[in-house]
Order: structure tokens, then C-alpha cells, then sequence
């Protein structure tokens, strides 16, 4: 099962809220809307994904922290309670 969860941010702090999130290895999706709720980007994160991968990302996120005010950073986590997990109920 996936969750959401928003975080309000000015644009300074993204880009060092955002590598916080990724080192959590649990982020799914990561979306950027500005204030007015408009959608600025969106980008998928893989289990595993390496640093190479992440740096074209993390590049863009920095430019767009620098011509955006204040935005909300929406986060998607798997929480690892998935449909028929057998983990819970040993045999």
C-alpha cells in the first residue's frame, strides 16, 4: 500500500529535503507543485536507484529551487503492508 505525505517548503530547503527523503529508500514518487498547487515536476524513484541516476534530477530540482518561492513537496512511500504478506501470520 502507497501513502502520501506533503511537506510545505521555501525553495532553498528542497533540494536538501529531497536527498533527506531519497536516503530513506522507501520514496516511490516525488512531486513539486508550486503554491498555487500547479504540478512543476514529477519524477519516479526505483528501489536501488544509484547517485549517478539521481544527479540529473537533483540538478534540475536545484534550479527550479532558485525561481520558486514557497512550494509543497508531496512524497509517495510504500509501507510495506502490501495485500497478502504472508510476514505477518508464520505458519
Amino acid at each position: 500500500m502507497k501513502t502520501k505525505e506533503t511537506f510545505n517548503l521555501n525553495g532553498k530547503n528542497l533540494v536538501n529535503k529531497i536527498k533527506e527523503l531519497i536516503e530513506e529508500g522507501n520514496i516511490t514518487r516525488i512531486t513539486i507543485n508550486d503554491k498555487a498547487g500547479k504540478e512543476l515536476l514529477s519524477f519516479p524513484l526505483a528501489i536501488g536507484v544509484v547517485a549517478a541516476v539521481l544527479a540529473p534530477i537533483l540538478a534540475a530540482v536545484g534550479a527550479l529551487a532558485l525561481v520558486v518561492g514557497e512550494c509543497s513537496l508531496t512524497v509517495e512511500r510504500e509501507d510495506g503492508t502490501a495485500a497478502g504478506n504472508d510476514n505477518e501470520h508464520p505458519l
